[in-house]
């Protein structure tokens, strides 16, 4: 018999999947209490047309961040990046289709804030790996395993 192979030992992160827990009840909380009808005038419109936009791609994000460690392919912030805005561009291409995902109303802006949201996702995760000792970013936590 051949030299048999080891099984990777993959180490989760309890303490990384909590953080990313409380960032996705944060932007739940946000929608659950509406924030925004306290609002008034352009900031009340401005809010309720990108303001999901924005944060719903940071709370995919970080629902992929704690997957990471299981599925390999989702190590890397590029590719966890291009994922969500693939995710956010599907839901708005499928309203402009008169398919009601997330939404039913298109909105060619809404490409520009998906793409906002996640470059705020991608600046927490880096954030996150300079304040918190145990999250780690991009190739770091490529090198957990």
């Amino acid at each position: 018999m051949g030299k048999e192979r080891p099984v990777p030992q993959f180490r989760f992160n309890y303490k990384r999947m909590a953080v990313a827990i409380v960032v996705v009840l944060l932007i739940a909380a946000i929608h659950i209490f509406r924030v925004g009808s306290y609002l008034s005038g352009k900031l009340f419109v401005l809010y309720y047309s990108y303001f999901s936009d924005i944060v719903i791609p940071i709370a995919i994000y970080f629902l992929l961040c704690i997957n990471d460690i299981t599925l390999p392919f989702l190590r890397g912030w590029m590719t966890k990046a291009v994922l969500v805005f693939l995710i956010a561009m599907t839901t708005e291409i499928a309203q402009g289709f008169g398919i009601p995902l997330l939404g039913n109303t298109f909105d060619i802006l809404d490409f520009v804030m998906f793409g906002i949201g996640v470059l705020l996702a991608v600046g927490l995760d880096k954030l996150f790996s300079k304040v918190l000792s145990f999250w780690s970013f991009g190739a770091d936590r490529a090198r957990e395993t």
